[in-house]
């Protein structure tokens, strides 16, 4: 088997394992109301299977500098989404998705050119969230009702998810772990759930999915820069593990915290 199919079928693979990890993700998500949809929609389903491909091609350097260059990005995501929580209380899915995206990458594009350091990703953060988490309280509390699929939603979310996989692998090698670390954190799942959501149940469910994230993607920066320390420490597969349980670790202590203030 020559080299080139070998890439091909190992690329396939990948985008494929990606995209049932989005679909089922999102799936349920919508299932389960904004507020276990935000903490699903917050876990690493997109960037972790993406930097878990990096791993596999690139050294423990590699996958620390790509992190430190996801760090900031982490806080442009929190911006995307107070764009779009913003615009989709009267906006229609188009306008509302198409502004916070390319608030995304407005941003994405500035910390491009910025040298970057731990303790500066996670200032950059740390204003992001003050910003953000008081203007998007009042937006987190409304009913989302039943979803309806249709057909095209799962190959939308696959497809979506599977480019940016396929992105992340085959130009890493070219454009380097800045870039690489920068496009693993494209909001895939956010933007499907504009996509998807916003035309069938309208934007204030839809953004309140968004407006509850915010708690859970302050555990994900914690978790990417648990990635940056621990990959050259400890090597990509002990980062990648600690990263991934610092998400998951943080997201349950949410929901435990949710449901006993619900309780009382």
């Amino acid at each position: 088997m020559s080299p080139e199919l070998i890439f091909i079928l190992t690329l396939v693979l990948r985008m494929a394992i990606t995209a049932a990890f989005v679909v089922t993700a999102s799936v349920i998500t919508e299932r389960s109301g904004p507020v276990i949809g935000a903490l699903v929609a917050t876990l690493p389903i997109s960037a972790g299977p993406s930097y878990a491909f990096l791993a596999l091609d690139h050294d423990a350097a590699f996958i620390a500098e790509g992190a430190l260059a996801s760090l900031p990005i982490n806080a442009a995501t929190i911006l995307l989404g107070l764009t779009y929580v913003l615009l989709a209380q009267r906006r229609s899915a188009l306008v509302s998705c198409g502004a916070a995206v390319a608030v995304w990458i407005a941003l994405a594009s500035v910390i491009r050119s910025v040298q970057w350091t731990l303790a500066g990703g996670l200032i950059a953060n740390a204003i992001a969230f003050a910003i953000c988490v008081p203007l998007l309280q009042r937006y987190r509390h409304v009913k989302m009702p039943m979803v309806a699929r249709r057909w095209y939603d799962i190959p939308l979310r696959a497809s979506l998810v599977a480019t940016l996989v396929a992105t992340v692998v085959t130009l890493s090698g070219w454009v380097g772990p800045k870039i690489s670390g920068i496009i693993a954190l494209f909001p895939v799942v956010f933007s499907s759930m504009m996509l998807i959501l916003h035309p069938r149940i309208g934007g204030p469910p839809t953004a309140a999915v968004l407006a509850n994230s915010a708690w859970g993607l302050m555990g994900l920066g914690v978790a990417i820069a648990v990635l940056h320390v621990a990959a050259l420490q400890f090597g990509s597969a002990i980062a990648l593990s600690a990263a991934l349980a610092v998400c998951v670790s943080w997201n349950l202590v949410l929901w435990w915290y949710g449901r006993r203030k619900l309780a009382r």
